[in-house]
């Protein structure tokens, strides 16, 4: 029995959304535009990372086809538009992964990641040139619309890159201590704008604290948020095996079936 290839399966599905788009097609799918479609595109990056979260590599897959999904959608809307078509797409992007990965498809060496990040910095300013943008505003490409954690990310390694940051993570802490005590006396003045600000300071040294000990903070708030809903969740079973609800309970109850969950 013949097996559809990779590129049979993913052209079915591009040949499944132009008959979804097309006249007579699904009423739902043809009213869609790029803009209704990207609270999609979010929630469907979210499912992905929250199935590999959980180790459901079965679930995985599904979330990944859903996730290509958008692409297809947005590529098809694109063609009918005649902007460019799913083709263009999967050019630009082996492209630049031949193109960046010198060292692999062409005559460079890298013998470890720095060697790799090194290399993908100098073909990206090389690219940005071709395309007359010259390096310009280091922090001006990072797009203002990523979600806020992802946005600090990126804007303190570009600050990094070129220099600007501290040279170990204890002098990341010192400046988090003294963030936590201007919050501390913003709180004190009880100026919620300043609040706001100090509390904006206190988490983008979060990020470069976690830049630091190599670790990504979106998944650290990720594994908290699970180990939160782990433990409120041993608290209203707990709770439910004594006949009671959580309004019915207080602090020192839930307290100390919150310690039994921990152990």
């Amino acid at each position: 029995m013949k097996t559809d290839s990779a590129g049979e399966k993913f052209q079915k599905l591009v040949d499944i959304m132009a008959r979804l788009r097309a006249p007579g097609g699904c009423p739902w799918d043809r009213e869609q535009t790029f803009d209704t479609i990207k609270p999609y595109t979010l929630e469907e990056t979210y499912e992905v990372l929250d199935a590999i979260d959980r180790r459901d590599w079965k679930g995985l897959a599904e979330e990944l086809g859903d996730f290509m999904l958008q692409a297809v959608f947005y590529a098809e809307m694109a063609a009918e538009q005649d902007l460019f078509h799913i083709g263009d797409a999967l050019d630009a992007i082996n492209e630049k992964l031949v193109r960046r990965h010198p060292h692999v498809f062409g005559e460079e060496s890298a013998e470890t990641a720095g060697d790799v990040k090194r290399i993908w910095g100098e073909v990206k300013s090389a690219e940005k040139k071709d395309k007359g943008q010259g390096d310009g505003d280091l922090l001006g490409s990072v797009p203002r619309a990523l979600p806020a954690l992802v946005e600090a990310q990126q804007i303190a390694s570009r600050a990094a890159g070129v220099g600007f940051d501290w040279e170990n993570p204890d002098q990341v802490l010192d400046k988090l201590h003294e963030e936590l005590a201007e919050f501390d006396q913003a709180r004190r003045n009880r100026s919620q704008p300043e609040l706001e600000d100090e509390l904006g300071d206190m988490l983008f040294v979060l990020v470069n604290l976690a830049r630091f000990v190599k670790v990504d903070p979106e998944q650290a708030l990720r594994r908290a948020n699970a180990k939160f809903r782990r433990r409120f969740g041993y608290i209203e079973r707990k709770l439910a095996e004594r006949g009671k609800k959580l309004e019915d309970s207080n602090i020192e109850e839930m307290e100390a079936l919150w310690q039994e969950a921990k152990r």
